[in-house]
């Protein structure tokens, strides 16, 4: 994945203008996403991605409240989408995905 502009030390945007964690695969959303969900604190944030500085994630939340409604639009976006998805698929039963170990 090539990223074209950093926006900061921590966040950097795809040529697709998707912003990053520098230096990670995570998207900004993708965090952003868990802080929403969860109300996490940074350090709550931190504990559950380690492998994330406090720095990187107090970055992407900045990067969010600077960007919020670009960001927003694009949560929607991906929240139709999967409404999309899972509207057009039937549930499989639990007996019928072929799991090894249980049998019917």
């Amino acid at each position: 994945m090539a990223f074209v502009e950093a926006r900061d030390e921590h966040i950097v945007l795809d040529d697709a203008q998707t912003a990053y964690i520098a230096g990670t695969a995570m998207k900004v959303v993708e965090l952003v996403n868990a802080w929403r969900a969860y109300s996490w604190s940074p350090e709550e944030l931190h504990s559950q991605y380690p492998q994330l500085s406090l720095g990187q994630i107090h970055s992407a939340l900045a990067d969010y409240w600077d960007h919020q409604a670009a960001l927003d639009t694009a949560l929607r976006s991906q929240l139709a989408e999967v409404d999309a998805l899972r509207s057009g698929t039937s549930p499989v039963p639990l007996a019928a995905r072929g799991r090894p170990g249980l049998s019917t």
